[in-house]
């Protein structure tokens, strides 16, 4: 695996390539694209941080791991390549920003446009084995993307941190609640959302509102 990332994170991420536990992550993910398919192919594995440049960042979406169907993953959480049919996550996430925003549903599920104007869709683990949810999950990719957090919340301010279900929301001992603004609710997955833990929530308007509080640019959903 080769480290590509956007020169802007480097000074901030650079410590952590050195670190042990990284270059085991580095030979591990290696090892994984040799002998198993994984996505999301291996140029876009930090796709987040390639087009979400670190002093563009305004808000933080949370996942967990990569889709693991074929042609799926492209370095974004819950975002899908062009024509790829849309998850059911997605799904209903495109729904809450037509209920919350009268947005029409969109045709493609490809979340690059929201990455383009400071949105970091962040997953936790930033690759899997095809088919196999949660297969690189404890491998070093979580003490990654935690530091990535860690250095958002020191290093910047009023960042919005979206966090939907229960294992994004572990994510908020790392954030200063004093500097940042939280938004939390259930997640977008059928299973929570048909519980009532996410239509409703209004997190894009909310986004937007606290983005307009701060005078910056609302994001385009």
């Amino acid at each position: 695996m080769k480290v590509d990332i956007h020169d802007s994170w480097k000074p901030y991420l650079q410590d952590e390539f050195e670190k042990p536990y990284f270059k085991d992550l580095v030979n591990f993910v290696k090892n994984e694209y040799t002998i198993n398919q994984c996505f999301p192919p291996g140029k876009q594995i930090f796709n987040a941080f390639n087009y979400c440049p670190f002093e563009n960042v305004k808000v933080v979406i949370i996942g967990q791991d990569p889709y693991h169907g074929y042609g799926q993953a492209n370095g974004l959480c819950f975002s899908v390549n062009e024509g790829v049919s849309h998850p059911p996550s997605l799904i209903n996430i495109f729904k809450e920003i037509e209920q919350d925003l009268g947005i029409a549903y969109p045709k493609s599920g490809n979340l690059m446009r929201w990455a383009e104007q400071g949105v970091l869709l962040l997953n936790a683990a930033l690759t899997v084995r095809a088919d196999l949810a949660g297969s690189h999950q404890n491998k070093g990719w979580e003490t990654f993307t935690d530091s990535v957090i860690k250095i958002i919340n020191d290093k910047k301010e009023g960042i919005i941190f979206l966090l939907w279900g229960g294992y994004a929301k572990q994510k908020v001992k790392y954030i200063n609640d004093n500097k940042h603004k939280i938004l939390a609710s259930g997640h977008p997955s059928p299973l929570s959302a048909n519980r009532g833990y996410w239509f409703g929530n209004k997190h894009f308007s909310k986004t937007n509102y606290l983005l307009g509080q701060v005078f910056q640019k609302p994001i385009q959903w």
